[in-house]
């Protein structure tokens, strides 16, 4: 049998490029060599290149994302996308695969576009019925009142960047004054958009979601803490180990399964693919989940919480990895 050819596709255009290495390096570790033959595509402002030994770089041809290497065009049967940020992970790369006929992991181009904008996911999921935290959007160079912002919202506040992840960008504000401003200007650096969020008070929790055949499966659930001298689960708490992450999660039968059947919840009303991760505040007042936020290409670096939890479930990555790149081979092409 011979081997699938699969493009590792990672870098991108934006500040989370590094973790977008961390995470292809780990998937690249695990793929198995028996069924795969890996290629690593680094996608950079400067180009798109296949990297081969010795770190030689070759260009990819864009019109059919092939690639000349000794003489021969090698075309891919699949690509597992290893991208945080864009073009990654806000459609724009799989509206390009679909448009070629390439199968890929994860979400299709519409929920990774709609899952990549933070206001119009919470707008999709207060419809659905989820729980979301109150949040108003500002646009650049649109004016607004800030005295009318402080009166419509309920301090402590988050301000984040609309469009992004990794909490790069994001401030914690406890009360009004020029903090308030300086994390608006923060955010506003970072995006176009900036996402103004009441915060919701409870537990953090963060589970992954995955469908192999349509099948959905909730890996087990992971509290996290940020340290006592971290503000809120920052950038610094994801990736340097500023943070505490139970996997399984120390909580009874009914607030886990309640976190699990809102992830299933989340999951179809994004119609998404592949794995996914959602994070939740669990108010323990209204015993409900609220959801935080859906990543689309959770990170699989050595500090990302999806090795974990596959762990946890009993599983190993390489066997993960196999599951999700043999099921979106069997995803409808689009063109």
């Amino acid at each position: 049998m011979s081997l699938k050819k699969i493009a590792l596709v990672t870098g991108g255009y934006s500040g989370e490029s590094v973790i977008s290495y961390r995470t292809a390096n780990t998937i690249r570790q695990q793929l198995d060599t028996a069924l795969f033959e890996v290629h690593w595509i680094d996608i950079t402002r400067t180009g798109w290149f296949h990297v081969g030994g010795g770190e030689l770089r070759t260009a990819i041809c864009k019109d059919d994302f092939s690639v000349m290497l000794e003489g021969r065009r090698l075309q891919f049967d699949a690509v597992f996308i290893a991208m945080h940020g864009t073009p990654g992970e806000d459609g724009k790369l799989q509206g390009y695969f679909e448009m070629l006929g390439i199968p890929y992991t994860g979400c299709d181009a519409t929920t990774s576009a709609l899952t990549f904008n933070k206001r119009y996911a919470t707008a999709v999921a207060a419809a659905a019925g989820i729980a979301v935290a109150k949040s108003i959007l500002l646009i650049k160079d649109q004016p607004y009142d800030e005295a009318q912002l402080v009166a419509s919202l309920q301090f402590p506040l988050f301000v984040k960047p609309n469009n992004g992840g990794s909490s790069i960008g994001m401030s914690k504000v406890e009360q009004p004054g020029a903090a308030f401003q300086q994390a608006i200007d923060k955010a506003f650096a970072e995006d176009d958009q900036v996402l103004i969020e009441e915060m919701v008070t409870g537990r953090e929790f963060t589970v992954g979601v995955y469908s192999i055949g349509g099948v959905i499966t909730v890996l087990p659930i992971t509290e996290v803490k940020a340290d006592t001298d971290m503000p809120f689960f920052d950038f610094v708490a994801k990736y340097q180990g500023k943070s505490t992450e139970t996997t399984p999660a120390a909580i009874d039968e009914l607030m886990a399964e309640k976190i699990r059947a809102t992830a299933r919840q989340v999951y179809r009303a994004f119609n998404c693919r592949g794995v996914v991760r959602i994070d939740f505040i669990y108010n323990e007042a209204e015993q409900q989940p609220y959801m935080l936020e859906l990543n689309s290409i959770p990170g699989q670096s050595e500090a990302s919480i999806i090795p974990q939890q596959v762990r946890s479930m009993g599983a190993t990555l390489s066997e993960f990895y196999k599951m999700l790149l043999l099921d979106c081979l069997t995803y409808p092409a689009k063109q």
